[in-house]
């Protein structure tokens, strides 16, 4: 995972502080749709006319929400905001969704709403992996994480209005993520407008701190509360379950049976009984009041990943790692095996007469069932008693007497994206190459946003061979495919270290030799929207003063940072070229630090103008806006030339050359060519297709001289080999042909 997470130096550190990361993820074009693992579901069932909804969340780091019928489910509403993967979501109350993830904060939201966030919620000091809420108490959700953390959260008292001013609210979130041992800063989602008027969305209240239930040492991965939240029970790679009492946090026992990490857990409706899944392979029953386990069921080959308990906690659904779901008699151990998945289980949500299924893929299956009345299911044969060890379920399996499952296919499956898998970049430094989970190889531009070309199934390693180009580009960015899509991320002072010349890339109007910068015309059009939408906002006034960033910000950056350069070859454009024009069908969303309510995420058509300094790395805004880039370093590189081994031609200098750090090697070959040729009188040339012997040419800059040469007219053809590979092949036909063998002392940018 990238980490989002980048505290600044105290005042008396003297080390260089780390900047804000800025990224952007690649969204496909069928944005509807997951393109990762789905972590968890949520049902939430209509007392009226307007129908079911199943909320999913995904490692795509998205919620989305699904209008249902008997024979669709349609996308109604995506809710984005969380940076990492969606770990859980809970519904509390009649129209509060909540979610954590792997940034390790909370968020709330209006589920009936288009997407709205209502609150970030953060105390975890890692992943936020398990949520819980009591049915009949809306206010209260736990939430565990691999921090050994288990909170109590009142989302009331949470979310309360703040009342503190903003100064006040700034200086108290100006630290990043919080541990659960200091005092809880300010957080949430926040659209900050200029710093005469900040508008703050609903978010943690000031100072609120969570009721602790402090007593794991290793990371949660489960957790359950009963209806009336005075039951939360918990567990994970410690083994064991562990209750407590969630109104104040204290531990009341501790169950010990399981062998291996537990996974899953669920409580009936008065908190007596207590269901626990685990990495042993094994199905519990716990007895809370007796505080012990009265039953076992060894029904799955490998671990339980997820629970689903009728009604009346008389029988239990079960799915995991083995891809396979069961339904168990509780109190009879009779075992059936419903179906099979092709991925590994994550989450169960029962729905009527069917249950849905999520997996480790970016689809989610409904299956039909009686649930309503799960014994009747067993009238369809195939049933198995449930062993109370793990080995003798094992062992049946290996003696090949695994059960056929009974339901064949699904009633209905929601579609999703196949995620990447794996990935290139190409020596452009503007195209990756990706391949799908379902082997499926694409081209994307990453300064668009979009795919080129779709190859379909063909070998990756080969189109990759295929695709090659003799440039070189230095690095500026990074890629991760953690989310199943292509997250690019920009780094200062890196990202501005590459360039093209505007020929190269089809930039109409501009002269031959103009360069671009590759990072700073990215950032340009990824905040194109946002920019405009700023300026509008600030109507005449902004145009007048530029819309700089006001000198104070600069002032006060300048101090703590090293000299800043301004691009003169863009100083007054605010353009976006062709090539950086990010598509608005599917635009990519940013993920960024930001320094006041923690990280978050948007579409880059979402934006509305009011993102400033605390939302957005102050470096990215002072290049957008006042067009100044951190300071080049290397801006020459030094290379030799040397004959070709067995050619007759001398040396042309003795010294070494330098040029550009970005250089066109045809320019290279105009050099020689006027070493060669424009410096000798043309009349001295042999008829033989060799050049008389030539001075020694002195060291210095590469000449780029404009105007139509003599040699041009004599159409000679050079060739330059560096690395004993041909760096160009000219277009002109041979007629005094040399071959000239050129040597870095650094890297030559082609």
């Amino acid at each position: 995972m990238h980490r989002v997470g980048s505290a600044g130096n105290t005042a008396s550190s003297t080390r260089p502080r780390k900047e804000k990361r800025f990224t952007y993820v690649l969204n496909y074009a069928d944005d509807a749709k997951h393109c990762a693992g789905i972590n968890c579901l949520s049902l939430w069932k209509s007392t009226s006319d307007v129908g079911d909804y199943l909320f999913t969340g995904s490692r795509d780091g998205t919620l989305k929400r699904w209008a249902l019928d008997e024979s669709t489910a349609t996308c109604s509403a995506t809710f984005e905001s969380h940076v990492d993967w969606v770990n859980d979501a809970v519904l509390a109350g009649d129209n509060t969704l909540v979610s954590c993830s792997s940034d390790t904060t909370l968020k709330t939201w209006n589920c009936l709403s288009e997407g709205a966030c209502t609150g970030t919620l953060r105390h975890h000091s890692d992943y936020v992996t398990c949520l819980a809420t009591a049915e009949n108490n809306s206010n209260v959700v736990a939430s565990g994480g691999l921090g050994g953390e288990v909170f109590i959260w009142d989302l009331e008292a949470a979310l309360a209005p703040a009342s503190k001013s903003s100064d006040q609210m700034d200086d108290d979130c100006s630290n990043g993520i919080s541990t659960s041992g200091s005092s809880l800063p300010v957080s949430g989602l926040r659209s900050i407008g200029s710093s005469n008027s900040i508008s703050t969305h609903p978010s943690q209240s000031p100072g609120y701190v969570p009721t602790a239930a402090k007593g794991h040492k290793e990371s949660v991965y489960a957790l359950a509360m009963n209806g009336s939240g005075t039951i939360l029970v918990s567990g994970g790679t410690e083994k064991v379950v562990r209750v407590w009492d969630p109104r104040s946090g204290s531990k009341t026992m501790k169950l010990k049976g399981h062998t291996d990490n537990i996974r899953a857990l669920l409580l009936d409706s008065s908190g007596r009984f207590c269901l626990s899944g685990s990495s042993d392979s094994m199905i519990r029953l716990w007895d809370l009041g007796q505080q012990r386990c009265i039953h076992s069921y060894a029904v799955h080959t490998d671990s339980v990943w997820a629970l689903a308990s009728t009604p009346t906690f008389s029988h239990v659904y079960s799915g995991g790692r083995d891809m396979s779901l069961y339904l168990t008699d509780l109190s009879t151990r009779e075992s059936l095996l419903l179906c099979t998945e092709e991925h590994p289980v994550l989450q169960l949500a029962l729905h009527d007469d069917s249950i849905w299924i999520a997996t480790t893929d970016s689809s989610v299956h409904r299956w039909p069932i009686e649930g309503r009345n799960p014994q009747k299911a067993f009238q369809r044969g195939g049933s198995f008693l449930a062993g109370n060890l793990s080995f003798s379920r094992a062992r049946v399996s290996l003696e090949g007497s695994t059960p056929l499952p009974v339901i064949k296919e699904p009633k209905l499956t929601i579609r999703g994206n196949p995620g990447i898998v794996q990935h290139e970049i190409l020596n452009n430094r503007r195209h990756v190459l990706t391949k799908d989970s379902v082997g499926s190889v694409k081209l994307w531009e990453i300064t668009r946003g979009i795919v080129v070309e779709d190859y379909g199934k063909v070998s990756f390693e080969e189109k990759k061979e295929e695709l090659f180009e003799m440039v070189s580009i230095p690095p500026w960015f990074t890629i991760d495919t953690r989310l199943g899509s292509l997250s690019v991320h920009l780094d200062t002072p890196q990202c501005f270290s590459a360039e093209m010349y505007s020929v190269d890339l089809n930039i109409s109007g501009k002269p031959e030799d103009d360069k671009v910068n590759l990072g700073r015309e990215t950032l340009k059009g990824l905040l194109v929207h946002w920019l405009t939408k700023r300026r509008q906002k600030s109507g005449p006034q902004a145009s007048a003063n530029g819309d700089m960033l006001s000198a104070r910000d600069v002032a006060a950056r300048s101090l703590s940072h090293s000299r800043i350069e301004v691009d003169g070859n863009a100083e007054n454009d605010s353009s976006v070229y062709p090539p950086f024009e990010f598509s608005t069908v599917s635009p990519p969303s940013i993920i960024t630090e930001g320094s006041h309510g923690g990280p978050w995420r948007k579409k880059i058509t979402d934006l509305d103008g009011t993102e400033d300094e605390k939302d957005f790395p102050w470096w990215c805004l002072d290049c957008v806006l006042n067009n100044h880039l951190p300071p080049r370093e290397n801006t020459k590189c030094s290379f030799y030339l040397h004959p070709c081994e067995g050619a007759t031609v001398q040396i042309l200098t003795q010294g070494k050359l330098s040029a550009p750090r970005i250089l066109r090697i045809h320019k290279v070959v105009n050099y020689v060519i006027e070493k060669m040729v424009l410096e000798k009188p043309v009349d001295n040339v042999s008829t033989e297709g060799t050049f008389p012997p030539l001075p020694h040419s002195s060291a210095g800059d590469i000449p780029f001289r404009s105007g139509l040469k003599p040699w041009q007219k004599l159409r000679p053809s050079i060739e330059i080999l560096c690395n004993n590979q041909a760096s160009v092949v000219p277009r002109h036909e041979p007629s005094h042909c040399q071959s000239i063998y050129m040597e870095e002392t650094r890297g030559l940018g082609s």
